[in-house]
Parts: structure tokens; sequence; C-alpha cells
């Protein structure tokens, strides 16, 4: 357990990934259960919805990269309230 949590203080956003990741191919699994898939379009739409996880994850994490900055440098919060 104590590994979990140190892989999880260490790695957020690939947890936050993986948890994703998880619910986003379990709601489409339910939604599109009885619509026909092959199983190599099974594949294709698994491994998608698994990198559109990643994707928002990333972008999510866009901000708090911004977050650090500003708290790394107050001035540069400064100079973006004077340029708007």
């Amino acid at each position: 357990m104590d590994n979990v949590k140190t892989f999880a203080s260490n790695h957020p956003q690939i947890l936050s990934w993986i948890i994703l990741a998880v619910g986003m191919v379990v709601i489409l699994i339910w939604s599109a259960w009885d619509v026909g898939f092959e199983q190599s379009q099974w594949a294709a739409l698994i491994v998608t919805t698994i990198l559109l996880a990643g994707a928002c994850v990333w972008i999510i994490g866009w901000e708090d990269d911004d977050d650090e900055l500003f708290a790394a440098d107050p001035a540069a919060d400064s100079d973006n309230n004077q340029s708007e």
C-alpha cells in the first residue's frame, strides 16, 4: 500500500491518466456493447480512448504548470495582470 501512495505522490498525472482511462473505457464498452464492432474495431476504440484520456490529463496539467510558475515568480503574475 505504501508503494501505491509513493507512486501517487511522485506521479499524480500518470495516476490520473490511469483512473480516467479505466473510467472512459468502461463507459465506452457499456455504451457500445450491442453495436456489433469487430475485435479490431474494439481495439482501435479502446486505444484511442486511452490516448484521449492521456491528452485530457496533459491539457489539464497545463494549468498546474502555470500555477507553479506564478508561485515561483510573483513578478510574472503582476506582469500578466498589467498586460490585460
